[in-house]
C-alpha cells in the first residue's frame, strides 16, 4: 500500500476516498438491519478488506457488506477458512494494520483454527468475526443451526486469541468491536475473535444506534515505555561490555526500529545475530554476524523483543535432543521487550526461560530510541583506550561477517552446476532478476539461501519468516494484497509441501489480480521430516534407504505449472537445468510487472 498510517494505525487521509459508497448498494441510505449497523462499525475500524469462505450464519452481514456498504470494505473470497486467516496474517505483517476475517459458525471457526493459532504465535493483529446462533432457539433452523452452534463459541480459540466476545445486543456491537480492535492493536499484538449473532444480524432496526463515539472508542492506548532507571542500567551494562552482541526478534515489526538498531550497533560496537521473525537488521551490514561464532565469544548479549531466547543461543543435537548453550560462562545476559506481558497459559510458544542479569519491560518501538540516546551519551565519554577497544571489536565483527559470506559464496559456487538444482543456485538466480526491481520477499527464504544471497537493505523487503508447512502460501497472498498497486515485485520462494496443503489458494491470487511471483522451491518431498527419519535410521541402524516412505511428493510428481495455469496464472516448468532458471524467472517477473497478475515458475531443487 502506498499511504502510511498515523499513530493510531488508521489512514484518515484515505478514509473518505476508500469508504465512498459504491454504486452497487441497497436502495436506502440509512441502516435498516442489525447487520447494517455492524458494517458501519467495521467501516469505523478502517478495515479495508475482509476475507471469507461463504457461510449462512453471516448471510445478513454478507448482504450488508455487499449492498449497504457498497465496496467500502472489499470482500476477498477464499477456498478455505485457514487461508482466510493466513491471508489476513500476511497482510498484517506487511502493513502493521488489521484485516477482517469472517468464519462460518463453529464449523468454519474450527476449519480456521490453525490459521488463528499461527497468527497468535506470530503476534499479528487479525480481527476474526464469526456468525453464531441465533441465540434465540425458536429462530433456529432445524438441525443445521443446532449442530453448528456452541454455548460459548469463542471457547474453540480462547487459548490462542488475545480476547473473544459475543455481543448480545446491537447497542453493544460498537463497544465490543472497538475493544476487539484496541486489544488486537495493542502490543504485543494478536488475533481477536468476535461472534456476531445471526439473529441480531437479521433483525430489523427499530431505533438508530449512535456511533458518534466510535473514533474515541477505537483509539489505541499509548505503547509501553521503559522504566528510566532500569533502561539506564541496561545501557551502562551494554556499553561496559567488550564484546557485545544484539539478538533481535520482533523489533522489526516497527520499520523505524530497523534503522535504530543499525545506529545502536554502530554506536556501541555490537554484533547482530538475526532470528528473522521480522526483518530487524540489514543482512549485508558488516556488523551482521548471523552464522558466525560471535555469540560464543560474546561477553554480553542483549535480546531485543525476543520470545524464544533459546533457539538462537543453543546448540541442538537433533537425534538425541541434547541441548547445550552457545554462551560462555559468565556472559552478561540483558533483555528488553514484553517479557511476560500477554504470555499464554496454554501455548508454550514462549519457550525455555533463560536467566538474565537485567530485564526491562517495554515496547522496543519506544525503548530503542531512548536506549540509543543513553548509549551515545555513555560512549561519548570513552577515553582513547576504550574507544580503540570498541573499534577493535567492530573490526573483528566485520572480519567475521566477511568470512561467513565468503564461506556461503564458496559453498554455492561448488554446487552451482549440480542437478537437481542446488538451493543456493535457485536463490542466486532469482536474485539476479529480482534486484532489477523494487521487490518484497513474502515468507520463505529457500532454506535461508535468500538471506545469504539477496540484499535486505530496507525494512519493507521482508515481513518475516514463515511458520512451517501449511503457512506460507496463505501469508504470501496477504503480503501480495498489501502491495497491490504499489509497483513492487512480490516474490514467494514457495516450498512444494506447503502448497500441497493449500493448492486452492492459487485461485485467490488470480481472482484478485495479486502481483505475486511464485518460484517453486520444489524438492518433491516433505524434506524436513525426511531428514529426521534419516537421522533416526542412522542412530537405530534401520535402513536409511527406507526413510523416504511417507515423505516423498513424487510418483506422481505434481505439475505445479499446470495447476497454476488451471487457475488462470502465467506459469512455466518444471525447470530441471540450472542454466534455464534465470531466464524463466525473468519472463515471469515481466509478466507480473506488466499485468499485475500472478506468475509461477516450477524449479526442481535439491533438498536444502
Amino acid at each position: 500500500m502506498t499511504d502510511a498510517p498515523d499513530a493510531s494505525g488508521k489512514h484518515p487521509a484515505a478514509y473518505e476516498k476508500h469508504h465512498a459508497r459504491g454504486d452497487n448498494m441497497a436502495p436506502y441510505a440509512e441502516p435498516q438491519w442489525g447487520s447494517d449497523v455492524m458494517v458501519d462499525v467495521l467501516r469505523g475500524l478502517d478495515l479495508r478488506y475482509v476475507a471469507l469462505n461463504p457461510g449462512s450464519s453471516f448471510r445478513g452481514l454478507h448482504d450488508s457488506l455487499v449492498n449497504y456498504g457498497g465496496d467500502a470494505i472489499e470482500m476477498i473470497e477464499v477456498p478455505h477458512e485457514k487461508i482466510a486467516v493466513a491471508l489476513a496474517h500476511g497482510y498484517a505483517k506487511a502493513t502493521g494494520r488489521p484485516m477482517g476475517v469472517i468464519l462460518h459458525d463453529l464449523v468454519g471457526l474450527l476449519q480456521g483454527t490453525m490459521g488463528v493459532y499461527y497468527s497468535y504465535i506470530d503476534r499479528t493483529p487479525v480481527i476474526v468475526l464469526g456468525g453464531s446462533g441465533p441465540a434465540e432457539h425458536d429462530r433456529r433452523r432445524p438441525n443445521i443451526d443446532w449442530i453448528h452452534a456452541a454455548n460459548v463459541q469463542g471457547e474453540a480459540v480462547r487459548a490462542y486469541t488475545k480476547w473473544d466476545h459475543e455481543p448480545r445486543s446491537l447497542a453493544s456491537v460498537q463497544t465490543v468491536l472497538a475493544r476487539a480492535y484496541r486489544i488486537a492493536m495493542e502490543e504485543p499484538r494478536g488475533p481477536v475473535y468476535v461472534a456476531l449473532d445471526a439473529g441480531l444480524q437479521e433483525a430489523p432496526l427499530d431505533a438508530p444506534v449512535d456511533l458518534s463515539d466510535l473514533p474515541r472508542l477505537t483509539a489505541v492506548p499509548s505503547p509501553l515505555a521503559p522504566e528510566p532507571t532500569a533502561l539506564r542500567q541496561l545501557a551502562e551494562k551494554l556499553c561496559a561490555a567488550e564484546r557485545p552482541v544484539l539478538v533481535p526478534s520482533y523489533a522489526g515489526r516497527d520499520p523505524q526500529s530497523f534503522w535504530t538498531l543499525v545506529e545502536l550497533a554502530e554506536a556501541v560496537g555490537a554484533g547482530v545475530v538475526e532470528t528473522h521473525w521480522r526483518l530487524n537488521f540489514p543482512n549485508r551490514h558488516p556488523l551482521n554476524v548471523t552464522g558466525s561464532s560471535a555469540l560464543e565469544d560474546a561477553d554480553c548479549v542483549l535480546f531485543v523483543d525476543v520470545k524464544d531466547m533459546g533457539k538462537p543461543t543453543q546448540k541442538l543435537d537433533s537425534t538425541t535432543r541434547t541441548i547445550t548453550s552457545k554462551l560462555a560462562p559468565g556472559t552478561t545476559v540483558l533483555d528488553i521487550g514484553f517479557n511476560d506481558v500477554g504470555i499464554s497459559s496454554w501455548s508454550e510458544d514462549y519457550a525455555e526461560l533463560l536467566a538474565t542479569d537485567l530485564s526491562v519491560t517495554a515496547d522496543t518501538a519506544v525503548a530503542l530510541p531512548l536506549l540509543l540516546e543513553e548509549c551515545r551519551a555513555i560512549v561519548a565519554g570513552d577515553d582513547d583506550a576504550r574507544a580503540a577497544a570498541r573499534q577493535a571489536w567492530r573490526d573483528d565483527l566485520a572480519r567475521r561477517h566477511d568470512e561467513v559470506w565468503a564461506g556461503w559464496r564458496a559453498k554455492a559456487e561448488a554446487k552451482r552446476d549440480e542437478v537437481p538444482i542446488a538451493t543456493s543456485r535457485l536463490a542466486a538466480d532469482v536474485w539476479e532478476v529480482v534486484q532489477e526491481h523494487d521487490w518484497v520477499l513474502t515468507a520463505g527464504t529457500a532454506a535461508e539461501w535468500a538471506l545469504r544471497t539477496w540484499d535486505f537493505d530496507r525494512p519493507d523487503r521482508h515481513p518475516g519468516r514463515q511458520l512451517g508447512t501449511a503457512t506460507q502460501i496463505g501469508i504470501s497472498l496477504g503480503v501480495a494484497l498489501a502491495h497491490k498497486g504499489s509497483g513492487k515485485l512480490v516474490v514467494d520462494l514457495q516450498p512444494d509441501g506447503d502448497l500441497m496443503f493449500d493448492a486452492g489458494a492459487l485461485w485467490v491470487a488470480s481472482r484478485y489480480e495479486l502481483p505475486l511471483l511464485v518460484v517453486m522451491f520444489n524438492n518433491r518431498a516433505y524434506y524436513n521430516d525426511w531428514e529426521h527419519q534419516e537421522r533416526l535410521a542412522r542412530q537405530r541402524g534401520t535402513p536409511v534407504a527406507r526413510a523416504h516412505i511417507g515423505m516423498a511428493i513424487d510418483t506422481p510428481a505434481p505439475d505445479f505449472a499446470a495447476l497454476a495455469k488451471s487457475f488462470g496464472w502465467w506459469a512455466e516448468g518444471p525447470i530441471e537445468k540450472p542454466g534455464d532458471v534465470q531466464d524463466a524467472v525473468r519472463r515471469a517477473a515481466k509478466h507480473v510487472l506488466s499485468t499485475g497478475t500472478p506468475a509461477l515458475v516450477d524449479v526442481i531443487c535439491q533438498p536444502k
